[in-house]
This record gives structure tokens, sequence and C-alpha cells, in this order.
């Protein structure tokens, strides 16, 4: 076997790790709200939480759109509309989380911590159909398309595999 099949095994190896470390990092963070082991919204430590994940969700997918999904669309045009409903996941994710980030940003939030509860849930849900669907959709494509394609720096430096 050369080295392409194996780059290619690789970046859905590294797609499935990147989704598995942001679902811990959301459960975590769900946990602490959940669980009233936070002091309230405006914890610093609780915005920190929030915004350091909103980041990564946020520079995971811009990644995606940038490299990833545009290399996938020319080497396999079939995956045309897979990649465009990955497209639009990325929209409703981060429209929820630009929510997420108001709450956060105002000072004494009205409506309190179970608003933000209430968006990491969605949050949660939306990230686990979309990470399911693309690991069964995107994943097995790397696997089987391999390089050219795909370049060694598929995903954006700073992303979630970087931090993790």
């Amino acid at each position: 076997m050369s080295a392409e099949p194996d780059r290619a095994v690789a970046l859905s190896l590294q797609l499935v790790q990147v989704h598995q470390v942001l679902r811990e990092r959301l459960a975590v963070l769900h946990d602490e709200i959940a669980g009233g082991a936070v002091p309230g919204v405006a914890g610093a430590d609780l915005r920190s939480h929030c915004l350091s994940l909103c980041t990564a969700i946020h520079t995971h997918h811009a990644g995606e759109d940038g490299q990833l999904l545009p290399a996938l669309r020319a080497a396999a045009p079939e995956l045309g509309p897979v990649i465009d409903k990955l497209i639009e996941d990325h929209g409703l994710v981060a429209s929820i989380v630009g929510r997420i980030s108001e709450l956060l940003a105002a000072a004494r939030p009205a409506t309190g911590p179970g608003a933000l509860a209430r968006e990491l849930d969605g949050l949660a849900a939306i990230l686990e159909s979309h990470f399911s669907f693309e690991e069964r959709r995107i994943a097995a494509a790397l696997d089987t398309l391999g390089p050219p394609a795909w370049s060694a720096d598929v995903f954006a430096p700073g992303s979630a595999h970087h931090e993790a």
C-alpha cells in the first residue's frame, strides 16, 4: 500500500477524533451548567469554557469549508448534495454559537443559565447529527479517494484536533 492511501485513512481518523474532542468538550460544559457546579452565567470560567468551545467549533468548520469540502467536491462531484447539507449545518451551528456568544456577552443575562443550557442542548443535538452524518458520508470518501485532492493541512492550525 502506498503512502497516499495511508494519508487518506489518517484524514478520516483525524476527522472522527476532532469530532470526539468537540463532543467531549461540549458534554463537560453542559454538565458544568446542568450540575450547578458553575455559579451562574456571569462566571469567568464558564465564559472562558463556552467561548473556547465556540471558537474550536468555528475553527473546525471554517477549515472544512475553506479546504476539505471544496477539495472533496472537486474530487467527488457526486457528493455535492452531501457537501451542501454539511455547509447548511455549519450555518445552523454558527447561528446557535452566535446566540451562545450573545448570552455570554450580556453583563447580567435576564434569561439566566437555563437559556444557556437550552442553547447548549440544541448545539449538542445538531452537532451529534451533523458529526454522525459527516463521519458516515465524508470519512468513507476520504478513505477511498485519497491524494492528490487532499493537502497535508486540510484543517486550519489551531482547530479542535490541535487543541485537545
